[in-house]
């Protein structure tokens, strides 16, 4: 099998995927506001909750189509570039993919046109019930596409017969022990990328647009609940770091690029990691940092990468800068949410146009912290595609090289076409703003919601 075959299937697994997981990361982020704005529409009769619904449903009605669009090819990819993988684990994995179309992906799919075209011809409740569906089917997706992950990561609930994994147990399969901390930990990272891509929209509305009533209001209610998600995604990310510590020690070693076991371990907040002579150039420290954060005890000890053989450790550099970019940009988010919880206190939250400015250009970067975070844990698996069991090597598919150059160049040049207009359109539809004033037959929703 060709090597540089296998390196090529993976980068195009990676490219697709950290494409397309943009577009389910800001959907799922979107679909609570939407939920929100509704309510607060219902309950309070202010129009502009509802043109603020109005606009933000079409900007989520976008990027679920380029989700849709772009998820397409993953799912050829793994019979095409990892047959053998797919034929190992399909008895496991093929089912949890399919509870993800069936369950989350069709509730979606199939609420979505009563909520984006549903305006006069069905019931307000209807339309909040269609809603709230696809805000369920958001959060079913991510469950059962991280179920999957997770069991990769951390597999249990399975026997293995001539190579081939059976299922022995569907609860530890879906619940395996990375399960919940993966899923609180992402569905916590898209609803902070949500809350700061709606307030980077909305903080350019108000320096361009000047003192925009809808904007204020999703701003507000943007940074506010940036303060809570930042906050509580710091929380579950030590709980999560704390899990991965447990069951992929390698994985935390090549994060902190820990190259030998040791107690009192310090937290490397910056090095050049050198695999050929394991160690780290040009290293700052923080004494004690990695014991103190995994341990909880400064004298810890913490497994370094010297518990395994060269061959099975993951390339440190791309895990450590991975890591440290998903951190960084966290407690960088945190800090601004805070920041704006001290301008609100003050009552000039919508007057600084630094922090405007700022939480524009902040509104990526969620984005950003996402694909990084991914990186670094899948990265970090390596060189296991099933933890403990079976190699990315044993995985893949034995293609020519040129083969995979030519699917990935089409791939490549694909999506560099589909990325501007998503742009385009998405800045076209934010340049536009949410509307002046409601259509009659959407006033006329409300008036009738509760008397049917």
């Amino acid at each position: 099998m060709d090597l540089d075959a296998i390196f090529l299937s993976r980068l195009q697994f990676a490219f697709t995927l950290g494409f397309h997981i943009l577009f389910p990361t800001l959907t799922l982020g979107v679909a609570p506001f939407l939920v929100l704005l509704e309510v607060l529409w219902l309950r309070s009769g202010k129009e502009l909750y509802m043109r603020l619904y109005r606009f933000w449903a079409k900007l989520f009605g976008l990027a679920f189509g380029m989700g849709v669009v772009t998820g397409v090819v993953l799912s050829f990819e793994f019979g095409t570039n990892f047959a053998l993988f797919s034929r190992a684990t399909g008895n496991v994995l093929g089912p949890l993919f399919a509870y993800e179309v069936l369950m989350a992906f069709f509730l979606e799919a199939g609420f979505l046109p009563v909520m984006l075209l549903g305006w006069g011809r069905v019931g307000m409740r209807l339309h909040l019930f269609a809603t709230c569906m696809v805000a369920l089917g958001s959060v079913l997706s991510a469950f059962w596409i991280l179920a999957a992950n997770s069991w990769m990561h951390t597999p249990a609930g399975f026997t293995v017969v001539d190579g081939v994994f059976f299922p022995a147990n569907w609860w530890q399969i879906v619940f395996s022990p990375s399960s919940l901390y993966r899923l609180s930990h992402m569905l916590t990272a898209s609803f902070l990328t949500g809350a700061f891509v709606v307030a980077g929209v909305s903080a350019w509305r108000l320096l361009r647009r000047g003192d925009e009533e809808t904007s204020r209001r999703a701003f507000s209610l943007a940074t506010g609940g940036a303060v809570l998600l930042s906050a509580g995604q710091i929380g579950l990310g030590d709980l999560h770091g704390l899990q991965v510590q447990r069951d992929q020690p390698m994985k935390v070693a090549a994060m902190e690029a820990l190259w030998e076991t040791r107690p009192a371990a310090p937290l490397v907040v910056f090095a050049l990691p050198d695999m050929n002579d394991e160690t780290n150039r040009y290293a700052l420290e923080i004494p004690y940092g990695t014991s103190l954060i995994l341990k909880h005890d400064p004298q810890g000890i913490v497994l370094g990468l010297d518990q395994v053989a060269p061959d099975q450790r993951p390339y440190v550099p791309i895990v450590f800068f991975a890591f440290r970019l998903m951190v960084g940009i966290g407690f960088l988010l945190f800090a601004v949410a805070v920041t704006g919880l001290i301008l609100r206190w003050r009552g000039v939250l919508y007057s600084r146009p630094w922090f405007l400015r700022l939480c524009v250009a902040c509104s990526p970067l969620g984005l950003v912290a996402v694909i990084a975070g991914w990186v670094a844990t899948e990265t970090g698996r390596q060189p296991w595609v099933v933890q403990g069991m079976m190699t990315t090597t044993e995985a893949a598919t034995p293609l020519p090289a040129g083969t995979v150059v030519f699917s990935l160049t089409l791939y490549f040049l694909l999506y560099a076409a589909l990325l501007p207009v998503f742009l385009y359109f998405f800045a076209r539809l934010v340049r536009k703003g949410p509307e002046q004033e409601l259509p009659e037959h959407v006033r006329a929703m409300r008036r009738t919601a509760w008397s049917r």
